[in-house]
């Protein structure tokens, strides 16, 4: 069950597509950072300043748990014609993956460095797709080609103005988005969708745990892999008897964590939607 469960939420969790994702045991990840350099240039003197070495600490501590527990009993599960163990594990998957996914899109999306507000009529509008693209794109545009990657992650009813979009641009690429739904990748640009609401204001909610974010509004961009999703262990399950009950309890939980590493936070655009 517990290989169900993962193969389910590395297909089912956005995060772990756009993210750096370790699942090592760690709960505590050390990644401290020096000072910026900056080069100067004058004239010819065959001589140089020295600047002073200093070192930021920067860390991730797992701190949040996504957890879910049910109980089927035996009567259930022997006089019904559905599989309702497997079904079990399927919306189990589904459960877990779109907590976890949200919280970690929430958390980094709240600590983002960069930011713009999209035309008035957002992603719905069609004339607003090429022109949020291109802003995007200029936000991160200029770094080496190990951050050549980009992301944009937006809700499903966003759909409307991208597909429309899409569908009226020239020739070939029209072709494909009306043929075969074409929303993957515009730009050099990979675009995942999730469910309306993932983006959402929280305050130690069951949503958000121990974090605040004021995220309703918003869509995370950006360049992949710069920030660190945290799962020690990855999702643990454990099924047990209990007294005075046939059947069985299954407990599903993750312990998670998410970090935007300070010298990569102005790799990551928070866009919000006017």
């Amino acid at each position: 069950m517990k290989d169900t469960l993962e193969v389910a939420l590395r297909k089912s969790m956005v995060s772990r597509a756009i993210f750096n994702v370790d699942e090592s045991g760690s709960y505590y990840i050390a990644n401290p950072y020096r000072n910026q350099p900056v080069a100067s240039i004058a004239a010819i003197a065959g001589s140089y300043a020295v600047s002073p070495w200093t070192t930021t600490a920067d860390t991730l501590t797992v701190t949040e748990q996504v957890t879910y527990g049910e109980h089927i009993y035996e009567y259930e599960e022997s006089l019904t014609r559905v599989a309702l163990w497997a079904s079990s594990v399927d919306e189990l998957s589904y459960a877990v993956a779109v907590r976890a996914d949200a919280y970690v899109l929430n958390e980094v999306l709240a600590n983002a460095g960069s930011s713009f507000n999209t035309p008035t009529g957002g992603f719905t509008t069609a004339a607003n797709w090429t022109k949020i693209l291109a802003t995007l794109i200029s936000k991160v545009a200029g770094y080496s080609s190990a951050f050549s990657q980009l992301f944009l992650v937006v809700e499903n009813s966003d759909l409307v103005g991208i597909l429309e979009s899409q569908m009226a641009s020239g020739f070939t690429f029209a072709d494909s988005a009306l043929r075969n739904g074409l929303v993957s990748t515009q730009g050099n640009v990979e675009i995942y969708v999730v469910r309306d609401s993932t983006f959402v204001d929280a305050t130690t909610t069951t949503a958000s745990g121990t974090k605040t974010w004021t995220n309703s509004g918003k869509r995370l961009g950006g360049v992949k892999n710069v920030a660190t999703y945290a799962c020690p262990g990855g999702v643990h399950v454990d099924e047990k008897k209990v007294t005075l009950k046939t059947g069985r309890e299954l407990s599903v939980w993750m312990n998670i964590g998410a970090k935007l590493w300070a010298t990569k936070v102005n790799l990551l655009v928070a866009i919000t939607i006017a």
